[in-house]
């Protein structure tokens, strides 16, 4: 993606934010797309020339965010209000450079305070490419 197309894209995703779950700077940035499967969420992440890191692949930075998000939309989904990530491990198990990797968020463990979630990154041909484990602070309901 050249300077001007950027530019353009930055733009465009500025003007289409706006508060709220699914509408955010960065969701309309990475082309975030937003499903909820039974007790599921899913991300699909489109991996483009602005979200590669310097060596032509998808920045780590990037699939943490679509991780994240993929967990918080699951939690606001359940209780109609937003978490907090407390703390968030992610293990990187390979690259991906093309394509789209879909996030899939599911509970580990559903409290009244805290929940544990699990959310595995998985590449178009079906490899695994991260998997996160957060920990995050339920809403007050």
């Amino acid at each position: 993606m050249n300077k001007q197309a950027l530019q353009a894209h930055f733009e465009q995703a500025l003007a289409k934010s706006e508060p709220g779950f699914g509408k955010s700077f960065l969701v309309r940035f990475y082309g975030l797309e937003i499903d909820y499967i039974d007790d599921r969420c899913r991300v699909t992440l489109p991996v483009r020339d602005h979200t590669l890191n310097t060596i032509g692949k998808l920045h780590g930075g990037v699939l943490a965010t679509a991780l994240d998000v993929s967990m918080g939309h699951l939690i606001h989904h359940v209780t109609g209000k937003g978490g907090s990530t407390v703390e968030m491990k992610i293990q990187y198990l390979r690259p991906a450079d093309s394509g789209r990797v879909v996030c899939e968020a599911c509970f580990l463990k559903q409290g009244r305070t805290l929940a544990f979630m699990e959310s595995r990154a998985t590449s178009e041909d079906g490899n695994l490419v991260a998997v996160a484990t957060a920990t995050w602070a339920m809403p007050k309901v």
